[in-house]
């Protein structure tokens, strides 16, 4: 697969022109384990390590567009991997802080994320279930692997009016967008994935 392919695709699905040019504006490969960086733009998911994968192509944009970011948001992502989910944020909003709880891969995002030249991400060695309050509250939170609830924690550091894009369920889950309406959720479901489990300290 290539570029042009993903970029027609993604028009033929109608998701936004920004969001694409924001995808396209990160070198993918330098995000991607040495061995798979000439598969940077097939449409799967890739490992890459601590039972971790950097997410499908396909997955990352639709999230993206579910989560509708603007240049003026704070936004706090559970789930850094290897840091390309927030390099492409960067381009898409004002502040990312994400969250990783494997501290190899927050050392690994934190490198590429440095090396991209990205100065407004924020990658955090915390468990991304318990939030990070510091900072609260965010205008949008999203979560990059299978939770199997939404953590009450996000709700509460999400501001009113705020997006929670977040994929629920055990073995499979749903792509939930959430908006935050007086204090409570408004939950719209919005397709089926199979993502990684969310990990989360039992302290």
């Amino acid at each position: 697969m290539t570029k042009k392919y993903l970029k027609e695709k993604w028009a033929q699905e109608n998701i936004p022109q920004h969001i694409i040019d924001a995808f396209f504006k990160v070198r993918r490969e330098n995000f991607m384990p040495s061995g798979l960086k000439d598969m940077a733009y097939e449409d799967n998911a890739f490992p890459i390590g601590h039972d971790q994968t950097i997410s499908q192509p396909t997955t990352i944009v639709n999230m993206f567009a579910l989560l509708n970011p603007k240049l003026t948001h704070k936004v706090m992502e559970a789930g850094a991997g290897s840091g390309f989910n927030s390099a492409v944020l960067s381009k898409l909003c004002k502040h990312v802080y994400s969250l990783e709880i494997i501290p190899e891969l927050a050392t690994l995002a934190k490198k590429n994320i440095k090396e991209e030249k990205i100065k407004n991400v924020m990658i955090i060695n915390a468990d991304a279930s318990k939030g990070y309050k510091k900072e609260a509250p965010y205008d949008r939170i999203i979560v990059t692997a299978g939770a199997r609830s939404i953590p009450q924690v996000l709700k509460e550091q999400l501001k009113q009016e705020g997006i929670l894009v977040i994929p629920v369920g055990k073995n499979s889950q749903t792509m939930r967008r959430c908006v935050k309406e007086d204090d409570n959720l408004v939950c719209t479901d919005h397709g089926e994935y199979i993502f990684v489990e969310f990990v989360e300290n039992d302290k």
